[in-house]
């Protein structure tokens, strides 16, 4: 499926559900991948809740999501699932998933946390094999046919600044890389924040991200001089219930 002509393309970047270390302080004592909590009970609702406004929202505006990207991170991945049940709601309907390694966590201490950053230097493997990441996702929804811009997670340190740059260079790179299909990429709390802060208007800021907020990006025409470069914008961004 892809957009009827002459729509613009919407981008729809949602952060995750609620993690469960948070509700859990003790849940990364012992854990072989203590940065890589799931969801709470509440999140998995959560997500699926969102999923459907989110739904409800693009039919109200005339369009539907086609394709889903998420980063690889556990609580991520559980929040697709949800989100993709909730949007398709005939199985022909589905929407094609992917992992996409550059909508990663930012990989520093200021989002980790202090007992991740001990063991960070010797992490040699951050995550499972593919295929158990994909598990988690619905049955017969992964595109295999696609590759992501960022073949691994980012390397451990990098700034903030360095990751807002990249969470705004990969949204807009996966905006261009499916021109017309609308997409829903499910990040994390700063990569929501970098959408708004990039594409948003002049002024606008982000204090806080919560759980399962979203920004709806569109691309519109733009460019200096009449060209036909075109540029994302944010034109809805709400908060999770």
């Amino acid at each position: 499926a892809s957009m009827a002509a002459g729509r613009q393309q919407r981008v729809v970047v949602m952060r995750h559900g609620d993690r469960l270390d948070h509700a859990e302080p003790m849940w990364p004592a012992n854990k072989p991948r203590p940065w890589d909590p799931p969801l709470t009970d509440a999140g998995v609702l959560r997500a699926w809740t969102v999923g459907k406004r989110i739904r409800a929202q693009a039919a109200a505006d005339g369009y539907a999501l086609h394709r889903v990207l998420v980063s690889p991170f556990h609580r991520c991945l559980q929040t697709a699932a949800q989100a993709v049940a909730a949007l398709c709601a005939v199985p022909d309907d589905a929407a094609l998933v992917s992992i996409e390694y550059g909508l990663s966590e930012m990989m520093n201490v200021e989002a980790m946390g202090a007992l991740v950053s001990q063991v960070a230097p010797s992490v040699e493997k951050w995550f499972p094999d593919q295929a158990e990441l994909e598990a988690i996702l619905p049955p017969g929804t992964i595109d295999h046919s696609t590759q992501p811009l960022f073949p691994e997670v980012p390397k451990w340190g990098e700034s903030v600044r360095g990751a807002r740059i990249r969470y705004a260079s990969v949204i807009k790179a996966l905006a261009d890389k499916y021109p017309n299909e609308n997409l829903l990429l499910v990040t994390h709390g700063e990569g929501v924040g970098s959408s708004v802060a990039c594409f948003g208007a002049t002024g606008m800021e982000v204090y806080e991200v919560e759980y399962c907020a979203y920004a709806v990006l569109e691309k519109q025409p733009g460019g200096v001089g009449g060209g036909d470069e075109s540029v994302l914008k944010v034109v809805a961004d709400r908060s999770g219930p």
